[in-house]
């Protein structure tokens, strides 16, 4: 196993466009789940490019010191919690029309807001997606 740093040189040699550290990319999921939450504004686009950062977690999870895994471990799990809930799981129908998905262990990826606001809900939504009333939510 190794340290945060190996497993980020690692992955942004195996194709990530920088060397991440973990605490950026729980940072960065902890945002898009506050978005998402809130209703999230972007586009499609922008919300695939975003659901990569919980794809950079998967990975080094599977490098990382089992240490460092401990101590991140159950912010991510309440993250993904908190994801859960604010999304739908429809197994990657509507996001399937905008994006390819990754395997089924990435299970984020069949999963879309249930506000479905912006650009985002109104793409989600000619995909079939089906979501809670953002006045009523």
């Amino acid at each position: 196993m190794a340290t945060e740093t190996e497993v980020g040189e690692l992955l942004h040699q195996r194709g990530w466009r920088t060397a991440f550290t973990v605490a950026e990319r729980v940072n960065a999921w902890a945002a898009l789940v506050n978005a998402i939450e809130r209703g999230y504004d972007d586009d499609i686009y922008e919300y695939t490019n975003d659901l990569y950062c919980r794809n950079w977690l998967h990975e080094a999870w599977l490098l990382l010191d089992e240490h460092i895994v401990q101590l991140w471990t159950p912010q991510i799990k309440a993250l993904d919690d908190r994801y859960k809930a604010a999304t739908v799981d429809d197994d990657g129908q509507a996001l399937n029309r905008f994006h390819r998905l990754p395997g089924p262990d990435l299970w984020w990826w069949r999963r879309h807001p249930r506000l479905l606001t912006g650009d985002l809900g109104r793409s989600l939504q000619s995909a079939g997606a089906v979501g809670a009333d953002p006045d009523t939510a």
